[in-house]
């Protein structure tokens, strides 16, 4: 009976040292096929693109840098798809906690809960693709305090000490929004800007290039149409709404617009936006407003207006002749409406705006003659009743 008993002990401890001893193969072999880009790399299984003539390029994914801005519902989705495209450097900012009402996200772990967003995303990051370089800051970027290392970071922060490759905004407030959009307009970087709805079914994503493309600050954002009266959202005790479905179709989007603009295929998606509720995805192409309030757009837009450009020779086989060279009544058409800077953008359908601008005088003042006749006491009495 002994015998029979030290028999089992012995099968035992070899079954453990056989599981270690695999264990140490497998991680080993995953080490060293992380360390080069290969077809059979399993986090550059996206090499198949360039067999299949998409990209030329992909092994170049190692050498670009993107710093992602929140990682929340959408940017921790975001970090996590590019860590399994083998991103070269992901930089992480943030300065909330995981909390258990994150497990409904697609990314976080009940037992990361108390861990800052970014020490807990770097932990998963790394043991999903441990040859990713990932640098994290827990603080708040619109903070005075931080605000000059957020903007060192991102021109200095790059595998070759240089500007970053792209800046991913994740955040879900304007203020972080404008702070990313005055540092990427004062240091000329491209950046896309996303977000998802109070009521979680609806988002969009943003490509803003300095002077090129409309920046944040050149009209107030654009949100798509829901169908719901955000009213009845903003209430107190109540929270936003939260779908890791909305959310992972939004960092899908960022994450595969990212790639197309760092590998240079297909084309870049200067605003699309999703609405769930009816499978509706509005795209359009945003123009800069000369009259932007951040005066480094202006500047970024002069220098843009300024590059040589490429001339495309047209074959225009029609007549410089005027159509009706008689013109007995001298009849004249003559253009005397007065454009307006947000119109200007040609908004898709079901694509409107969150607020909106007042209009300015010729001196650039704010006109507030179109104001109405309502008395003080009216007033007053609406503030009220609310």
């Amino acid at each position: 009976m002994e015998n029979v008993e030290h028999l089992k002990s012995k099968i035992s401890e070899l079954e453990n040292k056989l599981k270690l001893l695999t264990a140490k193969h497998v991680r080993g072999k995953i080490e060293t096929m992380s360390a080069e880009v290969v077809d059979s790399n399993p986090y550059s299984r996206l090499m198949a693109l360039k067999r299949m003539g998409i990209v030329d390029n992909y092994e170049n994914i190692r050498t670009f840098t993107v710093a992602i801005v929140g990682v929340g519902g959408v940017g921790s989705v975001t970090a996590e798809m590019l860590t399994r495209c083998g991103i070269g450097r992901l930089i992480l900012f943030d300065y909330d906690k995981v909390e258990l009402a994150n497990m409904n996200r697609l990314f976080f772990q009940p037992h990361q809960s108390g861990l800052s967003k970014v020490e807990a995303a770097a932990e998963t990051l790394k043991n999903i693709n441990p040859d990713v370089d990932i640098l994290t800051y827990n603080y708040n970027i619109t903070s005075l305090e931080y605000f000059d290392e957020f903007s060192k970071i991102l021109i200095n922060g790059s595998l070759t000490n240089g500007p970053v490759d792209l800046v991913l905004s994740c955040v879900d407030n304007f203020e972080a929004r404008f702070t990313i959009n005055a540092v990427c307009n004062e240091f000329n970087l491209t950046w896309f800007e996303s977000g998802v709805s109070e009521n979680a079914v609806s988002g969009h994503i943003q490509f803003i290039v300095p002077g090129e493309t409309a920046c944040f600050a050149c009209a107030p954002p654009l949100v798509v149409a829901s169908n719901i009266d955000e009213k009845t959202l903003k209430k107190d005790g109540v929270c936003a709404a939260s779908l890791p479905t909305t959310m992972g179709v939004i960092a899908g989007f960022l994450v595969q617009n990212t790639l197309k603009y760092l590998l240079k295929f297909g084309n870049v998606s200067n605003y699309l936006g999703y609405s769930a509720l009816t499978d509706f995805f509005p795209t359009m192409n945003l123009k800069p407003n000369p009259h932007c309030d951040d005066s480094n757009c202006c500047l970024r837009q002069k220098e843009f207006a300024a590059k040589p450009k490429v001339e495309i020779v047209k074959n225009d086989t029609k007549s410089d002749q005027p159509l009706h060279e008689d013109n007995e009544w001298g009849i004249s058409l003559v253009d005397e409406s007065v454009e307006n800077e947000t119109e200007n953008q040609n908004m898709a359908s079901g694509v409107g705006l969150a607020y909106t601008v007042p209009a300015k005088d010729k001196t650039g003042d704010f006109d507030n003659s179109k104001n109405d006749d309502t008395s003080l006491e009216e007033l007053m009495a609406q503030m009220k009743s609310i």
